[in-house]
């Protein structure tokens, strides 16, 4: 349900991309920044919609 993309080859600037089913779609240029969206992409994992229900998660 969620992809997330990264791109860092020797001597280039590391870029990322975050998709999602529900809409989701964030990118990032740059060590600092690739950085951070690896952590809210992960974060999203816990937090996407379609990955919840009232009650709690879903099973896997």
């Amino acid at each position: 349900m969620a992809w997330l993309h990264i791109s860092a080859p020797r001597g280039a600037i590391p870029t990322a991309t975050s998709r999602c089913l529900c809409g989701r779609d964030r990118s990032a240029v740059g060590r600092t920044k690739v950085l951070a969206l690896i952590d809210d992409h992960t974060a999203h994992r816990s937090l996407c919609p379609l990955r919840t229900t009232p009650e709690g998660r879903n099973a896997a």
